[in-house]
């Protein structure tokens, strides 16, 4: 078996291929690695000028080192592995992250997003999300108002019974977009 791309390699390969340096760019996509990338490592200090990073397709475990990343305001980690990926260090990209892409992860709870003060844009599809105890954690986000939820087991359980978009935005009200549908309110019906 192959050993793991390391993020350094990958982006001295990005590098040859764009011909820009890493530390200068705002957007970095080091998606589909072969081998995939597994760990995050301190390479990803060096990106200060980045505000768009795509590590989507990798076999990454543990979302870390994103400290040096003072720009991020776009992160996606979109894949299809087995299990969830640990994410202990929101509070790094808390302030600046506005749109986060995490469909594919497995993930189960939302521990730790509410740090996400800016975050604008959540895709979260086809995860494992299956009571409204987590999906309330989203309310606590001032400036949420897009969400891609579907596939997930919540929003699959209630769009059978009907009553998913009513459900959801009873409980997250800011949301303009749910599910790629404009969400529109009882009171801005009554205003037009």
């Amino acid at each position: 078996m192959a050993k793991a791309t390391t993020i350094k390699e990958a982006l001295s390969r990005w590098e040859e291929k764009t011909g820009q340096k890493p530390s200068d760019a705002k957007e970095i996509k080091l998606y589909a690695q072969i081998p995939p990338i597994e760990k995050m490592d301190a390479s990803l200090s060096t990106l200060g000028n980045c505000e768009k990073l795509s590590l989507s397709t990798n076999c990454i475990e543990k979302i870390a080192n994103l400290n040096g990343l003072k720009k991020l305001e776009d992160f996606i980690l979109r894949k299809k592995q087995h299990k969830e990926p640990k994410w202990t260090e929101q509070e790094a990209v808390g302030d600046t992250l506005e749109e986060l892409w995490i469909s594919y992860n497995f993930i189960e709870k939302l521990k730790g997003i509410h740090v996400m003060k800016k975050l604008k844009i959540l895709y979260m599809s086809n995860n494992l999300v299956k009571d409204w105890a987590e999906f309330l954690k989203l309310a606590e986000l001032p400036c949420l108002e897009d969400l891609v939820f579907v596939g997930n087991p919540l929003e699959e359980k209630h769009s059978a019974e009907g009553n998913w978009i009513d459900e959801a935005t009873k409980r997250v009200p800011k949301l303009k977009k749910l599910d790629g549908t404009p969400v529109i309110k009882e009171d801005e019906e009554e205003e037009s």
